[in-house]
């Protein structure tokens, strides 16, 4: 494998090849490749693997029961596929996940990338960063969002009609730009799960409570009691 080339991925970022090698060794890993259209994750599957693209694009695709289906996103080379749904709590792909050309994935388990995680904090880091560039991203959305909001209020008052409301909805979206739209879609549905991650994985990190480590803070507890009296 080509170690430069994850390089420049969001998740390696700043990780030089020869530190990228001696940590992948220590983690399961392995290289998937797909054809064009082939499905990655479908709807619905039990969320369990999660990719770094390496090579081609990916692209979300959300199907309905009539036939129709929204394109939600596409993914590019040095971006991940699936973490939102591996570390949600239902664990299920919320769309279907086609290769749009010739794709090669580099490939994890959940518990395996954070293992990786807890091996190198830079990991860990730019998966952080990478949360809070969302964050910042959906600056630009929460005005659509509060006056959607106001709209919902007015209409559960009763002061505009439920048709008025519609309307007015959709006039806003209409301004809504294509970028706004997948942002708020992914961080709504990413950043709860990115965040959980990242504390749980700073909890095994810094934080063993083993018996000895009990037994620590019981005889503490104990002894301030005792100062007390």
């Amino acid at each position: 494998m080509d170690f430069t080339v994850l390089e420049k991925s969001v998740l390696f970022h700043g990780i030089h090849a020869k530190d990228l090698r001696e940590t992948l060794e220590s983690v399961p890993h392995h290289i998937q490749c797909y054809d064009k259209d082939e499905t990655i994750f479908h709807l619905m599957e039990t969320a369990n693997r999660l990719g770094v693209i390496l090579e081609g694009r990916a692209e979300a695709q959300k199907p309905f029961p009539n036939g129709s289906q929204i394109n939600v996103s596409i993914r590019n080379p040095g971006e991940m596929i699936g973490p939102a749904a591996v570390f949600s709590t239902s664990q299920k792909y919320p769309c279907d996940v086609v290769a749009v050309e010739p794709l090669t994935l580099l490939m994890f388990r959940k518990e395996d990338l954070m293992q990786l995680m807890q091996k190198d904090v830079r990991i860990l880091e730019n998966f952080t960063t990478e949360i809070a560039s969302a964050t910042y991203m959906l600056s630009g959305v929460t005005a659509y969002t509060n006056q959607i909001s106001s709209l919902e209020n007015a209409a559960a008052a009763g002061h505009i009609s439920e048709a008025d409301k519609l309307s007015q909805i959709g006039a806003l979206l209409q301004d809504v730009t294509h970028s706004q739209s997948t942002t708020l879609l992914l961080v709504m549905v990413v950043l709860p799960c990115a965040l959980l991650v990242v504390s749980y994985v700073l909890y095994l990190k810094h934080y063993k409570l083993d018996e000895p480590e009990y037994d620590r803070i019981c005889g503490e507890l104990k002894k301030r009691r005792e100062e007390k009296i």
